[in-house]
């Protein structure tokens, strides 16, 4: 059985997503999401989809075993960040290397880095003017963005594209493809 953590920061509907396509599965669980904002609208999602949520601080996570040792606790196989903004420390990239994916709104290598997420991705593709831009699902390592790169799926940027245009783009293309990816990942 595979055993899943989410981590996110914000809105959670890729949370949701992935909750709803493992919901039935018989081998992938979704067994805590875990979120650095209290205030963060995934918890209440993750209340409404019955997931059990775990709240901690910058201190908690950077200078204690805190996550880790809940990750061992409840013996999580997996990690997945969905719109997880901070950079995941040693004592939990260590024991899972390899296990631990992301999904990030560009194509990477491009508009990737510290601090390019959400709307200043989509904003720093068009002011480039790329053709095209969309997801890429890549391995964690100890850098913003520059793990392995699994997947990448492309949609056009066209004449008149706003960063609202764009982030809907890349939305129905992370609901379509990022559980999808997670599931084939896990069955390697």
């Amino acid at each position: 059985m595979h055993r899943l953590a989410l981590f996110a920061s914000g809105n959670g509907t890729n949370v949701q997503r992935m909750a709803e396509y493992f919901e039935f599965h018989p081998s992938v669980s979704i067994d805590l999401v875990f979120s650095n904002n209290k205030e963060a609208y995934v918890l209440e999602r993750c209340k409404k989809l019955n997931l059990p949520t775990v709240v901690f601080s910058r201190e908690e996570f950077y200078h204690t075993n805190y996550v880790p040792d809940l990750l061992s606790i409840q013996n999580i196989t997996h990690i997945v960040l969905a719109g997880f903004l901070w950079l995941i420390p040693s004592n939990i990239l260590s024991p899972y290397q390899g296990r631990i994916i992301n999904i990030h709104p560009a194509l990477l290598p491009r508009h990737g880095g510290k601090g390019m997420y959400g709307m200043k991705v989509h904003r720093s593709v068009i002011e480039a003017g790329d053709q095209e831009s969309g997801i890429t699902i890549h391995h964690v390592n100890a850098a913003y963005d520059e793990g392995q790169v699994i997947f990448q799926a492309r949609c056009p940027v066209v004449s008149g594209e706003t960063p609202e245009t764009l982030a809907e783009k890349i939305h129905q293309l992370e609901y379509r493809y990022y559980p999808e990816v997670v599931e084939k990942w896990l069955s390697r």
